[in-house]
């Protein structure tokens, strides 16, 4: 699947078109590898790290989901790595 459809499937990004800026800035890695293109292939185990509001996010991509559904169903894709800050 293609990483702007993912990070807008599970909910990361408001919509598509952020998903591919986002993708194009050059401020996602993808297993430690920056991602240039919004059409680079995502898969399940793989790990994103990327940018969002203020904080740097690190997930686990854990399925693809077929649609944009609700919230819950959303975090079911991935597994949230970034460490808690206390």
């Amino acid at each position: 699947m293609r990483l702007d459809k993912w990070l807008w499937f599970a909910r990361l990004t408001k919509s598509r078109t952020v998903a591919q800026a986002l993708c194009e800035s050059r401020h996602v890695r993808l297993n430690g590898r920056v991602v240039e293109r919004s059409s680079t292939q995502v898969r399940p185990g793989q790990v994103l790290t990327l940018p969002l509001g203020e904080q740097i996010r690190v997930v686990r991509v854990d399925a693809l989901p077929e649609r944009r559904g609700p919230y819950g169903e959303a975090c079911r894709a991935y597994t949230e790595l970034t460490p808690a800050l206390n």
